[in-house]
């Protein structure tokens, strides 16, 4: 699984980046064999002016099925990292399950 983490309108600390990758890795463990890719973009919105402005955009790439998008914004840029990756955690165990589901009804038609 390759995760690509970007920032914008801040310097990217090693330890918010080495924060975001566990929480991607830990969460994205149980689909990682049909995710190709994590893009993570991280921005302040309002930059110096503070307030709820800190996003979190994640698009997870699956093999064969549609991208999984998640965005979230809060005051903590962390909280927004947390919150945005159990999001993508838990819209790619869904998007997995709806993709087995479908594979186990077209057997049975078979």
């Amino acid at each position: 699984m390759q995760i690509h983490i970007q920032s914008q309108g801040f310097t990217l600390t090693e330890a918010l980046r080495e924060h975001a990758e566990r929480r991607l890795r830990f969460g994205l463990t149980r689909g990682s064999d049909h995710i190709r890719r994590v893009e993570m973009r991280l921005s302040d919105i309002n930059g110096p002016r503070g307030g709820a402005d800190k996003r979190c955009s994640i698009v997870v790439t699956l093999e064969s099925l549609p991208e999984v998008v998640i965005e979230d914004i809060e005051s903590d840029l962390y909280v927004a990292i947390d919150r945005a990756a159990d999001r993508s955690s838990r819209a790619v165990a869904r998007c997995l399950e709806r993709r087995r589901e479908h594979l186990d009804l077209s057997a049975v038609a078979d």
